[in-house]
């Protein structure tokens, strides 16, 4: 008896383990494989839509934010007005980059969408969302932002669109650029 006890014990916390392990690599309830406090993934290369190139490894150093969006989310859509105003224009000046990772569409689409949607921070491409499956299960939606400190480090991340979200990640990134401020000083 004491043997099936055992056996059954050390087979719950087996089973704890293995689920606390799948829970950490394919990430949370909305889909992120990545978490607050790990480093980015930078193996990669990001092509704006303009032609040029940038990557994470290049922009180390500077606050970035990702925003993985798509020309067919209506939630995007929503969000990326805020993005523009509240993110992009409020920190353009400073050691700050917001770059929209739009989810596998054509280049053409993806100008279409950004002279449509009448942003000014840039777009990227992702052909078949390999950049998007770094951060989050490719089964999983867009729209979402991560939050990336100047360090590398992942310090926030949203999924869809909430108003009391946003809020909290602007606060996020204000502070992260108000510490580099203070710093100068």
């Amino acid at each position: 008896m004491k043997k099936r006890i055992l056996f059954l014990l050390l087979n719950c916390l087996a089973v704890g383990a293995l689920a606390q392990t799948v829970a950490t690599k394919t990430g949370d309830d909305r889909g992120y494989i990545v978490k607050v406090g790990d480093v980015a993934p930078d193996n990669f290369s990001l092509k704006l839509a303009d032609g040029k190139t940038t990557s994470l490894k290049e922009l180390r150093g500077k606050v970035v934010v990702l925003q993985f969006t798509a020309s067919w989310c209506s939630v995007c859509r929503t969000e990326m007005p805020y993005l523009q105003k509240d993110v992009w224009e409020a920190n353009q000046n400073k050691d700050f980059v917001l770059i929209g990772v739009d989810r596998d569409e054509p280049l053409e689409k993806v100008q279409k969408f950004h002279q449509d949607m009448k942003i000014t921070y840039p777009l990227a491409l992702d052909p078949g969302a390999d950049i998007f499956g770094l951060f989050a299960d490719k089964k999983s939606g867009v729209t979402r932002n991560v939050v990336i400190g100047r360090d590398g480090r992942i310090v926030f991340l949203t999924r869809l669109y909430s108003p009391a979200e946003f809020a909290a990640m602007v606060k996020v990134i204000d502070g992260l650029l108000a510490k580099t401020s203070a710093s100068a000083n």
